[in-house]
Formats: C-alpha cells, sequence, structure tokens
C-alpha cells in the first residue's frame, strides 16, 4: 500500500498537470490568433461546395482572373471552384441563365452582355444593403476605396464595378509643348487653344462619329454635370428617363457648347464618318490635336502612335473656369445571380478582391484600371493611366454616377448629337427627339 500511494498520487499531479497544460494552451492559441480584422473572411466563413464564376475574356485577358481565384482557392480548398470563361461565354452561358440555372457569380463585359437587361430579366440578387456596409480582406469598407460608386437601378444595386475608365480629352504632350499652346482645363481655354490650333492648319477636335458613346462620354455627359452644379443626379434622371429631365436647363447649356464649336468650325468635319481607329490614327498623325476617348486609346494605338508621341490627359473640358473636372466612367461590372447556389461564396469573393492588392495586380497585368484606388507610381501600367489615376485621387475631380440607358433613348440621342455636331439640328431639337424617345420608352 504504501509503495501503490506515491504511484497514486504522482499519476493524480501529472494529470491535473496535463489539464492545466491543455487550458493554457487553449489559451495560447486564441492569443495568437488574429484580430478579426486582419482574417480574409474567405477563410473565417470556411467556404464549401461549388462555386462557379462566369467572366468574358476580352481586351484584357485572363491573367488576372486566373490569379485571383487561384488564391481564392488556396484559402478554400473545401471550395469546388469552376470557371466558366471564354470570348464567347457569355452566349454560351445565356441558354443557362434563361432556364434559371446560372452561375454564382458574373463578371458582365462583352458582346452579348447588357446589365440593365438582366436587371430588367430580374436575374440578379439585389446587394443594396450588404455592398454599402461590407468590408474587404483589409478591413477597409469597400464602397470607401471605390473610385466609381456602383450602378443605381431605382435606387437599388445590383451589379458592382470591378473594371475603371474613363472618358476624357486626349492631346500629344510634345506638340503642344513645341507649339506653345495652353492645355485645355475649362471651356474658355478650350476655345481659345483651338482657335490658335485652327489657324496652324490643323483640325482642334475630331470624335468617333459612327460610335457617338466617345463624344457623348468625353464631352456632353461632363458638360451637363458641370452645368447642374457638379451634381451628377442629373445623369441619374437621364438613365431613368425622368420626365423633362432632356429638356432641362443643364442639357441645354451643354448641346450649347457643344453647338458652338460645331458653329465655329473647331471639330473635324469626316467625323461623322470615321470609326474609333480611323479617328484615332488621324489624332496620332497630327491631323487633329485632339480627341474624346476612352483610357483604352494608348492601349490599343500602341502600335501605330510615333514614338515621340506622348500622352496628355484631361478628364473634361466644359467646366467654367476654376470648375472641378468631372470624369465620366465606364465601368465592367460584377454581380450575384438572384438564384445563385453559393451567394456565400460569391460575396465572400467580392471581399477577396475588392482590395489595393488586388488592383494593382489588375493594373501590372492588364495595363488598365481596376475600381479601387491606387497609387500606381511603381506599377507597370501605362502613363495614361496613371496621369487619370491622379486625377481620380484629387479632390478637384468628381467621377460621376455610372448610368446605363434605355437603348431606345440611347439611339436616338446618339444619332441627334451627331447631327449636332455638323449644325444639322439645333440644341432644341435635340431635346425634342430625345425627349419624345424617352417619353416612349416609358410608356
Amino acid at each position: 500500500m504504501n509503495m501503490k500511494r506515491p504511484v497514486f498520487v504522482t499519476l493524480l499531479i501529472m494529470i491535473l498537470l496535463i489539464v492545466a497544460a491543455c487550458g493554457s494552451n487553449n489559451g495560447s492559441a486564441e492569443a495568437e490568433k488574429p484580430a478579426a480584422s486582419d482574417t480574409p473572411s474567405a477563410v473565417a466563413n470556411g467556404l464549401k461546395g461549388e462555386f462557379e464564376i462566369q467572366y468574358f475574356v476580352g481586351g484584357y485577358g485572363d491573367a488576372w482572373w486566373i490569379d485571383v481565384i487561384d488564391q481564392f482557392q488556396k484559402l478554400n480548398p473545401d471550395l469546388k471552384i469552376k470557371q466558366s470563361a471564354g470570348p464567347k461565354i457569355n452566349d454560351q452561358m445565356k441558354p443557362r441563365w434563361i432556364q434559371g440555372n446560372p452561375p454564382d457569380l458574373i463578371y458582365i463585359d462583352g458582346a452579348g452582355s447588357n446589365p440593365r437587361q438582366m436587371v430588367e430579366d430580374d436575374q440578379l440578387l439585389d446587394l443594396s444593403d450588404w455592398i454599402h456596409e461590407v468590408s474587404n480582406v483589409d478591413g477597409e469598407k469597400i464602397t470607401d476605396v471605390m473610385i466609381a460608386s456602383p450602378e443605381q437601378y431605382g435606387g437599388k444595386t445590383y451589379n458592382i464595378p470591378l473594371v475603371f475608365g474613363s472618358y476624357g480629352t486626349f492631346y500629344d504632350e510634345a506638340l503642344f509643348e513645341k507649339n506653345g499652346w495652353a492645355v485645355p482645363t475649362d471651356f474658355d481655354r478650350f476655345m481659345e487653344v483651338s482657335e490658335k490650333i485652327k489657324a496652324a492648319g490643323i483640325s482642334p477636335y475630331i470624335h468617333t462619329g459612327v460610335y457617338p458613346d466617345y463624344i457623348l462620354g468625353g464631352f456632353v455627359y461632363p458638360a451637363i454635370i458641370s452645368a447642374n452644379g457638379d451634381n451628377g443626379q442629373i445623369l441619374k434622371d437621364m438613365g431613368d428617363m425622368k420626365e423633362g429631365i432632356f429638356k432641362s436647363e443643364p442639357v441645354l447649356k451643354a448641346l450649347r457648347q457643344l453647338s458652338e464649336i460645331s458653329a465655329k468650325g473647331l471639330i473635324d468635319k469626316g467625323a461623322p464618318a470615321l470609326n474609333h481607329t480611323d479617328s484615332q490614327m488621324q489624332f496620332l498623325q497630327h491631323k487633329a490635336a485632339m480627341i474624346p476617348n476612352g483610357l483604352w486609346l494608348e492601349s490599343e494605338m500602341k502600335n501605330d502612335a510615333p514614338s515621340d508621341f506622348k500622352y496628355g490627359f484631361v478628364p473634361s473640358i466644359t467646366q467654367a473656369k476654376g470648375g472641378k473636372f468631372i470624369a465620366l466612367p465606364y465601368t465592367s461590372t460584377m454581380a450575384i445571380a438572384k438564384k445563385a447556389k453559393n451567394p456565400e461564396a460569391a460575396k465572400a469573393f467580392i471581399e477577396f478582391i475588392f482590395t489595393k492588392k488586388a488592383s494593382l495586380n489588375w493594373a501590372e497585368k492588364t495595363g488598365a484600371l481596376m475600381n479601387v484606388k491606387v497609387d500606381l507610381e511603381s506599377s507597370n501600367a501605362g502613363d495614361t493611366a496613371k496621369n487619370a489615376m491622379k486625377y481620380y485621387n484629387s479632390d478637384n475631380t468628381i467621377v460621376a454616377p455610372v448610368v446605363v440607358f434605355n437603348a431606345d433613348v440611347f439611339k436616338v440621342m446618339s444619332d441627334a448629337t451627331i447631327a449636332l455636331t455638323i449644325n444639322k439640328i439645333t440644341p432644341e431639337e435635340w431635346t425634342e427627339r430625345v425627349e419624345a424617345a424617352a417619353a416612349k420608352a416609358r410608356k
């Protein structure tokens, strides 16, 4: 008995020590865990099941997508991710959307895609409450790091801008410096320098008449917002076809600016018949000094630009002296299907990619901009993208809301705008035509 008691006591002490140690280890494990804000939600959620992403592969390629999806997969090893992608993916996936068997997440871009139509067809999940509260995996509120805010459809958000670009006015810095021409930073300066350019035998302003989006985005819409006291709500009202909006004074003032430069012969007369590459080539060859275009210009014409050509860019030229620049964005968006089978994985993926790191990765892999503010100075993005980002990070630049117009109204608006650039109609006739089209669409 005397021999057994010490053994028993020893065993009891050992058990107590082990229990104590286990309790201590649990405490240490909790202490070593990163704070909630440092833990990627994709990891915290422990995502499982199947998750399908549909994305269009076009000019931006698919390198970024493959990279970020691979990263997300490593964080969620139990998640089975399927990528449905390619240049014709929109047409290929259309039957599934119609049949009510869509992927979970979709990047809406390329031929055959129309976010407004998808909203009207009730195919997308309402993200209004979620997107305005959610933070990314770095703990930053997603809407705070965005350049362009989410689109609104009747006051609700169904899709989120992923890729960001904006229209603006381009010029050759080298040509302007050589001739001592001042860069137009407001409408009066634009008119002054245009007269000097015209006197030098060069068309001051050329645009892509075959695709009126360019002059609408680069001139008309910014002018309307400036005339509306820098309030972009007017563009939303136009997108929603609010009765009488196309006859409002800000719209008329902007149209009169366009009519004025046309009447003074500052717009290249051949512009209405030109497509994008033809007008861009004339610009690169100094047959025209300025062109309204998008941030894709430098990349699209990289094989055609002279070696000494230096892209200059300003977001808008229609504001009054001292007025703020208006950046008219174009975006490609992403959305979650209303009938998604794994909406939680889709939301976690959005939280994962809307970060500065992913934005820098996008710039380096595509040369374009993602819809997240980030310093690009040390990146491989092009000069145009870097210069543009400086404007977007400035308090002196207003980024207009993203608006998708009714297709029939946009067609009438486009045709009327081209007619206005060659003085075939008056600004008042423009408003009559477009307001009538909006009234018809409202019915």
